[in-house]
């Protein structure tokens, strides 16, 4: 028997989510999922971002939501775009809602924190004051930094074994550095914005032959997006 979560309605290729269906209960399981035009951005200069993707990658995410049991983005992204981190464009259950904010940065009047009967975390440094609604997870922050393995140690400790880090670019990245992703959605919508925000922002790697490699798999989606559902569970780090 499938859980409420996985219960959620048919996805476009029933494959993209059998890892996470299929995932251990004694670790968590991590996942991401990224937006992004053809040449590789998120936003344009001005940052409008709204949308480079279309309807069915829209509803991908709904999906992933529905599959997991936290949705986790960064302060960045709740000052930029105030998601609401909710299901709603298909059949299923809202995970948990997470932000990454270890200055208390995002302030109260924002939509994650809606009452919905939903938990709703905020991770912060030690002494940050959590808004109201939110329950407070205190970690080490350095350099401004929370260690993405410090943060799914802590949710796991708390009960979600499946997390979905949603964005933005930063927060995914950081994951990425740090080998703390199982699996990658990146959403490729053919458009062509020229100067603008990356999908991306790793450290520099000059040597091709050391660059990540995952294994990747494209579903063609509607629109001419493609999907690249990308294997990272040979650089995890547990």
């Amino acid at each position: 028997m499938l859980d409420s979560h996985a219960r959620a309605a048919q996805p476009l290729a029933a494959d993209l989510f059998a890892p996470l269906r299929r995932a251990s209960p004694d670790t968590a399981f991590v996942v991401a999922q990224i937006g992004q035009s053809l040449d590789g951005r998120v936003a344009t200069v001005s940052g409008d971002s709204r949308y480079i993707n279309g309807p069915a990658a829209l509803d991908h995410l709904h999906r992933l939501r529905a599959h997991v049991e936290a949705v986790v983005v960064g302060a960045e992204t709740i000052l930029a775009d105030d998601p609401q981190l909710t299901v709603r464009r298909v059949a299923g259950v809202s995970p948990a809602r997470v932000v990454i904010d270890p200055h208390g940065r995002t302030g109260a009047a924002r939509k994650w924190l809606a009452e919905d009967g939903v938990r709703r975390l905020i991770v912060t440094a030690e002494g940050v004051a959590a808004p109201d609604g939110a329950e407070c997870l205190a970690l080490p922050c350095d350099q401004g930094r929370i260690a993405p393995a410090a943060l799914v140690a802590a949710l796991f400790a708390r009960g979600f074994r499946r997390i979905l880090v949603e964005g933005g670019p930063r927060t995914i990245a950081a994951f990425i550095e740090a080998r703390c992703l199982d699996r990658l959605h990146a959403l490729v919508a053919p458009v062509i914005i020229g100067s603008g925000r990356p999908g991306f922002q790793l450290p520099v790697e000059p040597i091709l032959s050391r660059a990540l490699k995952p294994k990747a798999t494209p579903h063609l989606l509607g629109d001419g997006e493609v999907l690249f559902d990308c294997d990272f569970s040979a650089y995890r780090r547990r």
